[in-house]
């Protein structure tokens, strides 16, 4: 049995830690690492700097005949078992829906919904009891976000579909964990081409270690747990909005960034 985790958006940012933390032993022995985004040359890179055979696919996720590439690469080997999954690809645009380029909210849907949705479908038949899957959502999923329309709502369905997923699985031994971290510092804000109001979001609550993400998301995924927010502070923030009306919640959000704002000017000036 060759024992293999798949990890997409590896590449760069919360991905490329993932992997070096499985190449670290941080998901017990593995036989090999998929590591699966766009770039050939830097997945080769990631793949040189590793002890653990890696395995580069270089795929387009929102181009659907990616998954079938994927599907064709385990069905290559019948002994395959997917120990985990790691659904990390994707992307975000910010500001006004209306403003949003063309394309860019189809390619969110395909990549942060559907992408998730396929691999895990084509994955579980290689899975057996013990394995993982770790759908990586978003503190952006608790609530509705104003200028962040198609990428909270797209982490929201990644978090309810993980969520009820695990109590599908978990009776056969399959669990899938929703990671929920916060910005993070891994040039997604600068890539996205984020405006004010997701580097006010950012500063204002505080950016996330990529490193501790990725170690508390896998230690949430081998102990299959259902829900990990690595924060203390956005667990409490997962509370209010569970508690309060949304137009309140929102309300209060605008407010606490409204005097942030103030208080940078402030220094600034």
């Amino acid at each position: 049995m060759t024992d293999i985790a798949i990890v997409t958006g590896a590449s760069s940012g919360l991905g490329r830690e993932i992997v070096r933390q499985l190449d670290a032993g941080a998901f017990g022995r593995l036989d090999q690492i998929w590591a699966v985004a766009r770039s050939a040359g830097t997945l080769a890179e990631l793949a040189d700097a590793c002890a653990t055979p890696v395995r580069p696919l270089a795929l387009d996720l929102t181009d659907p005949a990616s998954f079938d590439v994927l599907e064709d690469a385990l069905a290559e080997r019948p002994d395959t078992r997917v120990v985990l999954l790691v659904n990390n690809a994707g992307f975000g645009t910010f500001g006004a829906f209306a403003d949003q380029p063309a394309g860019a909210a189809a390619d969110m849907v395909r990549l942060l919904m559907l992408a998730p949705v396929e691999l895990t479908y084509r994955s579980l038949p290689h899975m057996r009891v013990g394995s993982r899957v770790l759908n990586v959502a978003s503190v952006a999923a608790f609530v509705p976000q104003p200028e962040l329309a198609v990428y909270s709502a797209a982490k929201r369905f990644v978090l309810d579909f993980s969520r009820a997923l695990n109590e599908e699985l978990g009776p056969v031994g399959i669990h899938v964990t929703a990671l929920c971290p916060k910005f993070m510092r891994t040039g997604f804000l600068d890539h996205a081409g984020a405006g004010d109001v997701a580097a006010d979001m950012a500063r204002l609550t505080g950016f996330e270690d990529v490193g501790r993400v990725a170690r508390r998301g896998l230690a949430a995924a081998r102990a299959g747990r259902a829900l990990c927010v690595p924060s203390l502070y956005m667990r409490a923030f997962y509370v209010l909005a569970k508690l309060m009306p949304y137009p309140v919640f929102i309300g209060l959000e605008r407010a606490l960034m409204g005097r942030f704002d103030a208080r940078v000017t402030r220094r600034e000036d």
